[in-house]
């Protein structure tokens, strides 16, 4: 008789979490604190999140961390999920052209590079619109999405690399190849976000610059609304750092560090921020491609009156945000800071 085949054994999924720290992974500290527990504000997909931070250096983090499976799983689109408009735009207000230019603006004093890597680029907008000011440098991009590569067909990139710049594969080849070394909203979403500086400086040519920017979990504004401040952003921000870490990271390589600035980075979306993602949460539960039982037609319809009759309170907190700019951009309500460094030559 031939022989039945072996049943097959059910894969076991892959785990979402890490084994959850004791200390902090900045300094080793063991007097954590817990900042807030969180589901998934934005894309309404399915677990639980933690954020702790350090009492002793201020280091904010997920704690327990996302594998490299659920973070792939979390940052994911998939269709028929539901969208927040608000929030989107609010959240694209980061990679903005405005940002963008003055960031730019701020690294044209050192002079035109004659090369410049773009770290977490996406799509590389950021190159592209720093090329109208530096038309002679040669910027290259690197970014975890496979779609990176696009952006060589579409010249706003010469070299395109996929990866994780603190992986040896990448860095190794690129050993002091570049000018500048930029890391816009890079480091929240990075496992590893001290590794990832080590690699930055490893690529960067003796005297080179090192751009970074990036939020600050020390904002007022973090504390005053907890889990509907935006920049938390569950779970795709892993880790948040203080100021005064970045700085003495960088000044502990040998690096001088240059600017130290909130001014010209503070986003002015907390409270439109918050009133987005707080509304959203307190209306019926969306339609979603996890959802076991999809809600009735009648909720579905209500939501989506009830959202556009809340566009006015949004519209409210985002003339505060903008009327507060100004006092925050020089106090502790800024959310963002940039920080350029030179590496020693």
């Amino acid at each position: 008789m031939p022989e039945l085949p072996a049943p097959s054994v059910p894969q076991a999924p892959a785990p979402v979490h890490e084994p959850r720290r004791e200390d902090c992974p900045w300094c080793g500290s063991g007097r954590l604190r817990n900042r807030l527990r969180t589901g998934d504000l934005r894309q309404y997909k399915p677990g639980s999140f933690t954020v702790d931070d350090c009492r002793d250096c201020g280091h904010t983090f997920q704690n327990p961390r996302l594998t490299a499976e659920g973070l792939a799983h979390y940052h994911r689109t998939v269709r028929g999920a539901p969208l927040d408009p608000t929030a989107d735009a609010l959240v694209a207000l980061r990679g903005s052209r405005q940002r963008h230019l003055s960031a730019v603006r701020a690294m044209r004093p050192f002079g035109e590079p004659e090369s410049w890597l773009d770290v977490g680029t996406g799509s590389a907008r950021f190159p592209a619109t720093a090329r109208e000011f530096f038309p002679y440098t040669s910027f290259d991009g690197l970014d975890v999405n496979p779609d990176v590569t696009r952006a060589v067909a579409a010249e706003r990139v010469e070299e395109a690399h996929v990866g994780r710049l603190s992986d040896p594969r990448i860095s190794g080849p690129l050993r002091a190849r570049y000018d500048v070394v930029s890391m816009l909203h890079h480091l929240e979403g990075a496992p590893d976000p001290r590794a990832e500086l080590r690699a930055a400086l490893h690529v960067l040519r003796p005297g080179g610059h090192l751009l970074v920017e990036t939020l600050d979990p020390r904002s007022v504004f973090a504390a005053l609304l907890g889990r509907w401040w935006l920049p938390y952003d569950q779970p795709r921000h892993l880790h948040l750092l203080p100021p005064r870490n970045l700085r003495a990271e960088l000044e502990t390589t040998g690096c001088t560090v240059l600017t130290l600035d909130h001014r010209p980075t503070h986003i002015p979306h907390d409270l439109s921020g918050a009133t987005s993602l707080a509304l959203s949460h307190a209306l019926p539960t969306p339609d979603t491609p996890w959802r076991a039982i999809p809600p009735p037609p009648f909720q579905r319809h209500a939501r989506e009156a009830l959202l556009r009759a809340g566009l006015p309170l949004v519209g409210l907190a985002a003339l505060a945000d903008h009327a507060l700019a100004p006092l925050a951009r020089r106090t502790r309500m800024a959310n963002t800071y940039r920080v350029i460094a030179r590496k020693p030559a």
